[in-house]
């Protein structure tokens, strides 16, 4: 996918375009980056918590960098996930916490998504008038609550069914479900923190288009970058790579940005977020975990 949006861009104008980026703001977003992993592994402490899983503030941190880290390298944000359940539970977590914790901060992380794309949606129908599908992200937001509700109703299965282990995960996840969004101090504070973290994201974009020379404002940003990293959450690429272009190209295209500054932009975006997550590979290979794996490895030979 990558490869037919730069058959479709001059790229002698977008080397151009990027060289003339201000290295301060570069700066500026690479601590972004850095400040987007905290605020995501406090989004997971705060399930966590919300679960009364045991587990360290210190682990929680280590575990949640090795899966951004392998998010990476792997497709979409469900390799990073499934990465960080195997590591919670080779660090003590109970292999049910593992599992669903991770699964309700990632559902937490998408609905507080689509909310912020409903709740600023005026705003980017003010900017852009005839962008298509102004319905879709309130219908979203609907199927979202529904979704939580259902996943809260899973133990009400027929008691006949109960003796099949996935339906014992199932009902286990409902309880976990109900703890977690039917509190509003801990579900409220989880989906602010998600939403804390997609304006981070459209900061780091903005600070980029800033550097960039883009006449692009901060509320251009916050409007138009988080239905980009919601099409990035499906598990159809590497790191986003691809999709991240095709749909930022598009996106910024409504607000007059050409085509190949939107290029630029969202490759410079894309890179600042592997740099950032690159520190969680170093994280892997100096953690227990991986010590204990090569260890089993070696007793196995």
């Amino acid at each position: 996918m990558i490869w037919f949006v730069f058959s479709k861009i001059d790229l002698t104008s977008a080397w151009a375009q990027a060289r003339t980026l201000d290295p301060s703001m570069l700066i500026v977003a690479l601590l972004l980056g850095l400040l987007q992993v905290w605020l995501g592994a406090f989004r997971w402490w705060l399930v966590l918590r919300a679960l009364k899983a045991t587990f360290t503030t210190v682990q929680t941190f280590i575990v949640y960098y090795i899966g951004v880290f392998f998010a990476i390298i792997l497709p979409g944000a469900v390799g990073g996930d499934a990465v960080r359940m195997w590591t919670a539970r080779r660090s003590g977590l109970s292999l049910s916490a593992s599992i669903n914790s991770v699964m309700l901060e990632r559902a937490a992380t998408v609905l507080a998504l689509v909310l912020l794309v409903a709740i600023t949606q005026p705003l980017l129908l003010a900017r852009v008038p005839t962008i298509p599908g102004s319905w879709v992200f309130p219908v979203l937001s609907v199927l979202g609550f529904i979704g939580i509700l259902v996943l809260a109703s899973l133990d009400r299965l027929p008691t006949s069914l109960h003796h099949w282990r996935v339906v014992r995960g199932l009902t286990h996840l409902a309880g976990d479900t109900r703890q977690l969004f039917f509190r509003p101090t801990w579900g409220g504070a989880t989906l602010i923190v998600a939403m804390l973290g997609h304006v981070n994201l459209s900061l780091q974009v903005y600070a980029l288009a800033l550097g960039l020379g883009l006449d692009v404002s901060v509320i251009d940003c916050l409007v138009l970058v988080p239905p980009v990293i919601l099409i990035m959450t499906l598990p159809i690429s590497i790191a986003g790579w691809g999709v991240r272009e095709t749909a930022m190209v598009a996106a910024f295209g409504y607000v007059g940005v050409e085509t190949h500054s939107a290029l630029v932009l969202s490759v410079l975006f894309g890179l600042v977020c592997t740099v950032t997550a690159l520190p969680g590979g170093v994280v892997w290979l100096l953690s227990d975990i991986r010590r204990q794996k090569q260890a089993e490895s070696a007793e196995a030979n």
